[in-house]
């Protein structure tokens, strides 16, 4: 059975940093592309890094810069580094794990949400 179990999340004020967690199991880590995503109230799930099992990765534009995506494949963990967090980076926050053949093969790494098959609960992040 695949689980994903998000941590990390919490309450900061606008500058600070966090850093998100995904623990996973019941499948082979390293043979898939990760992503995390998050949704505001009110708002469309937006998908905001992703990562192959190489280390390659990609970026939504509101996060360039801000974000940094990484994986250790020895733990079967991803993680989400966020920096100069600001108030609209208020979502909970979401790890998924996308097993499309062309991202581990080709990196053809996504953000939408319909290419990934598996998600975590969840873990808020709210910034003041």
């Amino acid at each position: 059975q695949v689980q994903l179990v998000e941590s990390g999340g919490g309450s900061v004020q606008a500058g600070g940093s966090l850093r998100l967690s995904c623990a996973t199991s019941g499948y082979t880590f390293s043979t898939w592309c990760m992503g995390w995503f998050r949704q505001a109230p009110g708002k469309e799930r937006e998908g905001v890094a992703a990562i192959s099992p190489y280390g390659t990765t990609t970026y939504a534009d509101s996060v360039k810069g801000q974000f940094v995506v990484s994986r250790d494949n020895a733990k079967n963990t991803v993680y989400l580094q966020m920096d100069t967090l600001t108030p609209e980076d208020t979502a909970m926050y979401y790890c998924a794990a996308d097993r499309r053949p062309q991202c581990v093969l080709y990196k053809a790494l996504s953000l939408e949400s319909a290419d990934f098959s598996y998600w975590g609960q969840g873990t808020q992040v709210t910034v003041s």
